[in-house]
């Protein structure tokens, strides 16, 4: 981790994920990244579960040929 910075949470927050990166034998900064990843993840499964519109459907429906 070369570059780093402070971010401020709840000593309660920070207690959890230091519980949670220990029992995942990993690092804090590990830990926070793989939960950032996660709600990424989460986000773009949301976007894809929202039905096409009309326009989208057209478009992937047109011959390309």
């Amino acid at each position: 981790m070369a570059d780093t910075t402070t971010i401020r949470v709840s000593r309660e927050t920070h207690a959890t994920v230091a519980r949670l990166a220990a029992q995942r034998r990993e690092t804090i900064d590990e830990t926070v990244a793989r939960a950032l990843r996660v709600l990424r993840q989460e986000a773009i499964g949301r976007d894809l579960a929202i039905p096409l519109t009309d326009e989208e459907t057209t478009w992937l429906d047109a011959d390309a040929g």
